[in-house]
């Protein structure tokens, strides 16, 4: 492992949390206890403090509430974040850099402007990036580093009395400009919040609140990052638009998504064709609690066109857990599983690979040099609160092909082991334990250890040792 003393910048430096949880909605408080923080920032809601005798239970109270006027107030905030990730044998030995060593730094201020509490309101939002990367080899990418740049900055022109982000009241929401998207569990659409630079979108929303059920209509480019200052355009060749929506059913611990997306690339590659991809995604997914347990059930079916070829892929995950609150170290138990299309016919005139779009990043854990394309996973996971802001998970995944037509891929969709003559549909295990310090309502530590042993299939195609990742990191936030 290299560089020792970045880990020990890691560790003094403040930072943030492990996974990638998708934007929950704010939650009534009391003081001190904050709204629901999220990773885009917009949806929480802090008019709780409108009261200026709520604004003194802590010492960020005067910056998430200041009164503007007679009818307006701004929200201010920021994350500081520093990374350390250390790797032997990344890509199983295959990797440009198979052991490297590299921190990620970087901060997320923000501005919130409301202007008008009636019926009809104004509101700006921008939020600058400034992220850098230290030691990654061969060289720094644009999701490693962006230098200064743009993240977000929307302008919203609210028309009836549901705020963003709301689920009551009733009202729509008009919004123009750069922005994060989290749809969901952000398996399709997500803000690519652990890699070192998330991902933002230029475009139009329309955000509807209704008799309890919320719509979101739009349409956006995919922002392209650069590695200098101020560089970031929007993408020439990838746009995604559709419908998202999110009704509670009948039962009253459990809600339904139904969705369509759609999504063109007129620069797409699939194997060794490149050619332009129309691609429709259609969605459901049920999720509630009872009691003790909790559920997730989605499935996406995939239609259109690449190149000549129709597409037809699809994938269905599931995640039930049960939490164990009164007994010792009130422990939590998950089960995740996932199917994913591949093409089951090289060359054919039907492409069966499943296209995750733009999926969160570090998507089955801290380390997952495997992507959600072309893959059945099993990830069962035990999680335990040790007392004084510590808790502790243990994570174990495996990996099989589900065609042995194709090969494997990464989270962003590219192809990193190709399926040559293999026979096997054995990927791999992963075993992966994190430790996390919640040290002060702003400020979180955390350390993981990873360890990826490769199957049959990376044996059989190339390079096959095991991947292990050392991951440090600590987030300030507010």
């Amino acid at each position: 492992m290299r560089s020792l003393a970045l880990l020990a910048i890691c560790l003094a430096a403040p930072a943030a949390a492990q996974t990638e949880p998708a934007a929950a909605a704010p939650a009534a408080t009391d003081a001190w206890q904050p709204p629901t923080l999220t990773n885009t920032r917009y949806d929480e809601d802090w008019t709780q403090l409108a009261d200026p005798a709520e604004r003194n239970h802590h010492w960020t109270d005067p910056l998430k509430y200041v009164p503007v006027g007679a009818d307006a107030y701004l929200t201010t905030g920021i994350e500081i974040r520093a990374r350390n990730e250390d790797f032997q044998h990344n890509l199983w030995g295959d990797g440009a850099a198979p052991d490297d060593g590299y921190l990620w730094l970087r901060a997320l201020p923000y501005a919130d402007l409301h202007i008008g509490t009636g019926a009809i309101g104004v509101r700006g939002f921008v939020q600058p990036v400034a992220a850098y990367a230290v030691g990654v080899a061969p060289s720094a990418g644009p999701i490693d580093e962006t230098g200064f740049d743009l993240l977000q900055g929307f302008v919203d022109v609210r028309l009836g009395f549901a705020d963003t982000g709301s689920t009551t009241g009733e009202g729509v929401t008009l919004r123009a400009g750069r922005q994060m998207l989290s749809l969901g569990t952000e398996r399709l659409v997500g803000t690519r919040y652990g890699p070192n630079v998330p991902l933002a979108f230029d475009g139009f929303r329309g955000l509807i609140s209704l008799r309890g059920a919320t719509i979101t209509l739009l349409a956006v480019r995919p922002v392209r990052p650069g590695t200098q200052n101020f560089d970031d355009t929007r993408s020439r060749t990838k746009s995604l638009w559709g419908v998202y929506m999110t009704v509670p059913s009948a039962g009253a611990n459990s809600s339904l998504d139904l969705y369509y997306l759609g999504y063109r690339n007129s620069a797409a590659t699939f194997g060794d064709r490149t050619g332009n991809e129309l691609r429709h995604s259609v969605g459901v997914r049920v999720f509630g609690t009872a009691s003790d347990w909790h559920w997730n059930v989605e499935g996406v079916a995939q239609f259109g066109q690449f190149a000549g070829q129709k597409i037809r892929a699809w994938t269905l995950g599931s995640e039930f857990g049960r939490s164990f609150p009164d007994a010792p170290l009130a422990p939590e138990v998950v089960l995740r599983l996932n199917i994913v299309s591949g093409d089951k016919r090289r060359g054919g005139g039907q492409l069966g690979t499943f296209n995750a779009l733009f999926p969160k990043g570090k998507y089955f854990g801290e380390l997952s040099p495997v992507g959600p394309t072309n893959i059945f996973s099993v990830n069962p996971r035990v999680a335990a609160t040790l007392g004084s802001g510590l808790s502790l998970s243990f994570a174990g995944m495996a990996y099989w092909r589900y065609s042995l037509a194709d090969g494997v891929y990464d989270i962003p969709g590219n192809l990193i082991r190709a399926p040559g003559n293999a026979t096997a549909r054995f990927i791999g295990k992963e075993a992966e334990a994190t430790l996390g310090l919640q040290a002060t309502p702003e400020l979180e530590l955390s350390a993981s250890f990873s360890a990826f042993a490769p199957g049959a299939f990376i044996r059989q195609t190339g390079p096959a040792k095991t991947i292990t990742m050392l991951g440090l990191e600590s987030n300030f936030r507010f």
